[in-house]
């Protein structure tokens, strides 16, 4: 494997220069390579790394530890290679991370007392960090044996448009900085390969490091939040099979099984990313990603990145996503709120929308994400969230004899013939009208009648009653057919969260399966009242042989 390893090394470079180190900034130790960012003097250049090849071929030696190491959320797997074969262990030594960005044991010789790691901020300040009005807090997780999480406070007032922080670019990890060529990073990202999954592949790498990373504290904070929302609690990506039974009855549930899916698609591409950008493959040249890191460490990674990136506005597409020491998830989102992290000149910065008490928590807009997006994303839901929603799918029936005709019409208003129905909360009765507009053409069934709806300019079909009946007595069925789905009643539901002791991930998956329960609720309850209104309720439904479909 290793004799293939370098043919492969070799093979390669024929299309990749290496970096030279900077004759300004030598290195007199080659197995030691620190970015030449680490000097306060210098700007902070990630795409010229440089790490000597003998870094790889006779790195010091890894013991491991007789012991299992404690689960840490943003975990590598490191290696050693002995008489050119390599071996994959887990390891705790002291240039590694451990438990999970829990404190350091001291250098070798069985040292038993603990080093002093600088934290977040100070390590900030130290690299360039102006002096800002924000401190770092410990929040308490209940029911958790993890270490409490860590969120960004006001360490004095503040009042509207005061910038809380301006974290400087050489502090912000971009695509364009990890990948060292814009070209190449707009070229990974419009391909087959996210934004995420690139910056999760260059912070396994930098972990693998242990403290030689620049990138250690920050890397550190990270492994303390575990990818764990305001809430304490870890995207539905990494909880077990029988935890997303949590879901059951939503939709979400299918949305975590098919974005898994699609993380595993990316991290079978991560070779090309290493192939590709020539920093990463100058500076780890032996560490092909899908042999250095299982698909469950890249998950894992992937879903930290996915918790913490900010998608920054006007700026080039290699730096859009952002990773930004004191932004999320030490920021809480809030779906009211309307302040976010800008790019400005040679910084991000954060003004805040609202006056604030010192110690008060600090909050950013999260954009206008439904509650699916927010606790798969972040692990949290917002009770008040003005953008929540969820989907109703309605489609032509395909074997229906006049389907183009009805197709043709529907597109001409503004529709397909498989149309997705965002229905947002205090908004249920407008969608229940516009699904009725859509359903209405599908019940259409005499030749002369659809003739008639073609002709006209409008949204216009004829309605008798029995079809307006069996629309409604159709979708109201559908509304039911949901609710049942899932495996407990609204009412339980509210029962349930009154339990104080209630599992952290159960409580939200509750908290956000009684929030589309709510919103059905609504729905049914609306198709109820039309039913309840029309003029003769002895009139039977019409049958339709090719009604629409719902789900």
């Amino acid at each position: 494997m290793e004799d293939k390893l370098h043919k492969y090394y070799r093979d390669s470079t024929q299309n990749h220069s290496l970096t030279k180190p900077s004759t300004t900034h030598p290195n007199p130790n080659p197995r030691k390579n620190f970015p030449i960012s680490q000097n306060p003097n210098t700007t902070m250049q990630l795409s010229r790394l440089f790490v000597s090849d003998t870094c790889f071929l006779y790195p010091p030696p890894i013991r491991c530890s007789s012991s299992p190491a404690l689960p840490a959320f943003f975990s590598v797997k490191n290696r050693r290679r002995r008489r050119r074969r390599r071996s994959f262990c887990s390891v705790s030594n002291p240039d590694t991370l451990i438990a999970g960005g829990d404190a350091v044991v001291s250098g070798g010789g069985g040292g038993s007392g603990e080093k002093h790691e600088e934290d977040l901020k100070s390590w900030m300040h130290k690299h360039g960090l102006p002096p800002c009005k924000v401190v770092l807090k410990d929040k308490p997780c209940p029911n958790d044996c993890h270490k409490p999480i860590h969120y960004v406070a006001a360490s004095q007032d503040l009042q509207v448009g005061d910038v809380a922080f301006s974290v400087p670019n050489s502090l912000v990890v971009t695509l364009e900085r990890v990948l060292g060529n814009e070209t190449v990073a707009e070229l990974l990202t419009t391909n087959k390969l996210s934004e995420l999954a690139c910056l999760a592949l260059y912070l396994m790498y930098e972990k693998k490091q242990g403290k030689k990373s620049f990138w250690y504290p920050y890397i550190r904070e990270l492994d303390r939040q575990r990818g764990r929302g305001q809430l304490s609690v870890e995207s539905p990506l990494l909880w077990s099979e029988s935890e997303l039974d949590y879901l059951s009855g939503s939709p979400i549930k299918d949305e975590v099984i098919q974005r898994e899916e699609a993380i595993r698609k990316e991290y079978n591409e991560l070779d090309t990313v290493w192939f590709m950008a020539g920093s990463l493959f100058q500076q780890y040249p032996y560490d092909i990603p899908t042999e250095a890191f299982s698909f469950e460490i890249f998950k894992q990674a992937f879903a930290a990145i996915q918790s913490c990136v900010v998608h920054l506005q006007k700026v080039s597409l290699a730096r859009r996503f952002a990773l930004v020491p004191l932004g999320p998830p030490l920021l809480s989102y809030q779906s009211n709120c309307k302040a976010m992290l800008t790019a400005v000149d040679g910084a991000v910065e954060l003004a805040v929308d609202r006056p604030y008490k010192a110690g008060d928590p600090i909050v950013v807009w999260c954009g206008p994400q439904p509650n699916s997006k927010l606790l798969i994303n972040y692990g949290f839901v917002d009770e008040n969230n003005a953008n929540d929603r969820l989907i109703v799918e309605a489609a032509l029936n395909t074997e229906d004899p006049q389907y183009q005709d009805k197709r043709m019409v529907a597109q001409r208003n503004g529709k397909l013939s498989v149309q997705a129905f965002q229905v947002y909360v205090g908004r249920e009765r407008e969608a229940v009208l516009n699904m009725l507009r859509y359903m209405r053409l599908g019940y259409v069934s005499d030749p002369s009648e659809m003739q008639s709806v073609i002709s006209s300019q409008g949204p216009v079909c004829p309605v008798s009653p029995c079809m307006e009946r069996a629309v409604l007595d159709q979708l109201a069925d559908y509304f039911k057919t949901r609710l049942a789905g899932y495996p407990t009643t609204l009412a339980e539901d509210e029962s349930m969260l009154t339990d104080g002791n209630l599992n952290p991930k159960k409580r939200v998956a509750t908290q956000y399966v009684r929030l589309e329960k709510k919103i059905l609720h609504v729905c049914l309850q609306a198709t109820t009242d039309f039913i309840n209104q029309l003029p003769d309720h002895s009139v039977s439904p019409c049958p339709a042989p090719y009604a629409p479909l719902l789900k």
